[in-house]
């Protein structure tokens, strides 16, 4: 029977078909260091891994035993694919799943900023809330204004509908070659036209080097000072810094963020801003979503154990 590791535990059904088909270990002991991983690339015939798993390249220079990457998330930045194809390993992902309840978590942390929720759910806790108050956490308008979209993918098209549809707003995007969009949107020449013509900017644009800092100090220097910034899509696309001094400075209102540069590591200047709403990577995080992610990293290793080309390899 081929040996599996799944890196961190996943739904259950899943895991019970999994064990059906291999012998299978479950990873338990938090976070996997590189020698973790090129241990584990000796050791298994097969790997689940998810984000945070960094499969660099020198992790695949010893020996490999391994010849399966399934991959649980659509961003795949923590493998370098071009190592593990070097290597005979074959690595997958898991799109499509994930569009909707991460498109979903994007308007939440639009919504959130803009209406100030996380200020407001602090002070009530806090035990300091003093009753109504007619200038009391005065935050932004949605509906009606205009949303800019970094990366128009399918996550990117989905919460361009959502907020066209759902908030009339009119939607520009910038993307890295043209697009034709089933959603009313204007794509732009530049990220910087972009950032300046929009109120609240949404990041959604694929990890890895191409991407790294995308959205750096002269990106955000583009937009209004009323500017609302959104990042769903991965840390590392974004200067960290240059936000945490945009929003210290009062140059753009606020901002939202489900992912950060050094996961799980937030900086304390970040944690300390009242103008941003936090997340802890949430935006895969439904009992249906994580299945079904599940799911499909385990049906492409099944697929290569049969014999046939899983169905969303990426290298």
């Amino acid at each position: 029977m081929l040996k599996l590791l799944i890196t961190r535990p996943i739904a259950d059904p899943v895991l019970d078909q999994a064990r059906r088909l291999f012998d299978v270990t479950v990873h338990t002991k938090g976070a996997m260091s590189e020698k973790d991983c090129a241990d584990a690339l000796a050791t298994y015939d097969a790997i689940l891994p998810t984000l945070g798993n960094p499969f660099t390249r020198d992790v695949f220079a010893g020996d490999i035993r391994c010849k399966m990457l399934g991959n649980f998330g659509v961003g795949y930045n923590h493998i370098d694919t071009q190592a593990a194809a070097a290597a005979g390993v074959i690595v997958s992902n898991t799109p499509d799943v994930l569009t909707d309840a991460t498109a979903d978590i994007a308007l939440t942390l639009l919504l959130a900023t803009a209406r100030r929720a996380g200020e407001g759910e602090r002070l009530v806790r806090s035990g300091a809330w003093g009753g109504f108050d007619g200038k009391g956490l005065m935050g932004t308008h949605v509906t009606g204004k205009t949303l800019g979209v970094i990366g128009m993918g399918r996550i990117g098209q989905a919460i361009a509908a959502r907020c066209h549809y759902g908030f009339g707003m009119d939607v520009v995007f910038h993307n890295r070659s043209p697009k034709v969009t089933t959603v009313p949107a204007t794509q732009l020449d530049s990220l910087h036209a972009v950032m300046a013509a929009a109120d609240f900017v949404v990041v959604a644009t694929p990890g890895g080097a191409d991407t790294t800092k995308l959205i750096d100090a002269d990106a955000l220097a583009q937009m209004k000072p009323s500017g609302i910034f959104i990042n769903i899509s991965r840390g590392e696309v974004v200067d960290e810094t240059a936000l945490i001094d945009a929003l210290e400075a009062g140059q753009i209102t606020g901002a939202g963020l489900d992912v950060y540069e050094n996961e799980p590591h937030v900086p304390a200047r970040l944690r300390a801003l009242e103008n941003c709403v936090l997340l802890p990577h949430l935006g895969s995080a439904t009992d249906e979503t994580r299945q079904a992610m599940a799911q499909m990293a385990l049906d492409n290793i099944i697929a290569w154990s049969e014999g046939r080309d899983p169905p969303q390899r990426v290298n």
